[in-house]
């Protein structure tokens, strides 16, 4: 038996009310753990990855996961070590061995760490045979939820996403669709196999609408667009999945990595063409984009981004201050606009520290862009008596009301 580092710390009740940061990192180093071995021996790691998925939720139960960090390593934990247990060389015996050890952890997964394992449970089979010798095990029960569902009973079946990917990797399809039509409120997690049997008899068209028509209120529409998108790209279309379902699809913590999502799966297009559609898909709202184009080095297009609509007053600073030597001109045009979003009363907390930075850095790039007369006009512009923040701004800058506004460096603080 190999020698697990991450099975002693992996018992039952291992981790506390407050051990989430701890059990991730732990995570983290069995994965790790797993896929090193699995270069030099595939079987053993297998092993190891089924001991892993076994000992998961048990070692987590008592965490407080309202955060969904946890949540989110596990889930991508049970979709890094799925591969490595269905690509396993081992005999048919073996591979139901782990099969049912993995059953049996999905029946005591609670809290439910492990439940998507379910989704997976064809590749984990990972011959149609084994695949419909399950589905012969599952479909029965599955019917008789069923049943009980179509009386209006409430009925659950842990096993409902592994019957329906068993059948899928059998190639029952059929019978997929015929058990799906049953239902009469299939979730999300179960609907998206019929979907997948249109898809794959080539009939994506009819997927997407299948979706679409069958999908209850509490999906989401992100959730259909990602479907979509997925299923028109893998037959090529696409220029379709970018216009009508990428953006949606696609969205990120940040504008900078939705962007950057899009850019890996869409390379053929150009960087400025893409954040073109970016920008259009929020009308109103460009300057929210301006930090993408900064940091894709398309200052022309930042400069007019940091203009067209309210920006965070620091984040331009900031960027004024980053590029003030290589690209003076640049700076100049951002440390500016920070100033004239300031005076609109734009920003969060903003303190008299924020205008003399912004002011300062405005400054020395006008200097060293050679444009004082330029950036002395804006800077009028934005001190004038009608702005909402005007006042404050002259305050903070250690200008009178009455005085005349010359070019001169900020008070150092």
């Amino acid at each position: 038996m190999h020698p697990w580092a991450f099975r002693a710390r992996f018992r039952r009740a291992a981790f506390g009310w407050r051990g989430s940061k701890v059990a991730i990192e732990r995570i983290h180093e069995a994965v790790a753990e797993i896929r090193a071995v699995a270069r030099q021996d595939p079987a053993t790691a297998a092993e190891g990855a089924v001991l892993f998925l076994e000992k998961l939720s048990p070692a987590l139960n008592q965490i407080d996961s309202s955060s969904g960090a946890l949540g989110n390593a596990t889930y991508a934990a049970v979709g890094e070590v799925v591969p490595i247990i269905s690509s396993a060389p081992v005999d048919a015996a073996m591979r139901m061995k782990w099969l049912d050890r993995l059953f049996e952890a999905i029946q005591e997964d609670d809290p439910p760490y492990i439940e998507h394992l379910g989704d997976h449970w064809g590749d984990l089979c990972a011959t149609p045979e084994l695949a419909s010798v399950w589905a012969d095990q599952l479909v029965p029960t599955q019917r008789n939820v069923l049943r009980d569902r179509q009386r209006g009973n409430y009925a659950f079946f842990s096993g409902t996403t592994l019957c329906y990917s068993a059948l899928f990797k059998a190639g029952r399809r059929d019978e997929l669709l015929e058990l799906l039509a049953l239902d009469p409120r299939p979730i999300w997690q179960y609907l998206i196999w019929g979907a997948r049997v249109l898809a794959a008899r080539g009939q994506v068209d009819e997927a997407i609408a299948y979706v679409r028509e069958h999908a209850g209120s509490t999906t989401r529409l992100e959730t259909i667009a990602r479907f979509a998108e997925d299923a028109l790209l893998k037959v090529g279309r696409r220029a379709e999945a970018f216009d009508q379902y990428a953006l949606l699809a696609n969205q990120a913590n940040s504008h900078l990595s939705t962007f950057r999502a899009l850019a890996k799966k869409y390379p053929e297009l150009a960087p400025d063409k893409l954040l073109g559609h970016l920008i259009a898909s929020t009308p109103g709202e460009p300057g929210k984009w301006f930090a993408t184009a900064k940091t894709l080095k398309l200052f022309d297009r930042a400069t007019q981004l940091a203009w067209a609509s309210p920006c965070d007053p620091k984040t331009l600073t900031r960027a004024a201050r980053d590029h003030l030597v290589k690209q003076p001109g640049f700076a100049m045009q951002a440390a500016l606009a920070a100033l004239h979003w300031m005076s609109m009363g734009h920003g969060y907390e903003l303190t008299g520290l924020d205008a003399h930075e912004a002011h300062r850095v405005a400054i020395e790039a006008a200097r060293t862009a050679q444009q004082i007369e330029q950036a002395q006009a804006i800077i009028e512009q934005v001190l004038a008596a009608d702005r909402p923040m005007s006042a404050w701004m002259r305050r903070s800058l250690g200008i009178a009301p009455t005085s005349p506004l010359t070019l001169l460096p900020s008070r150092q603080h």
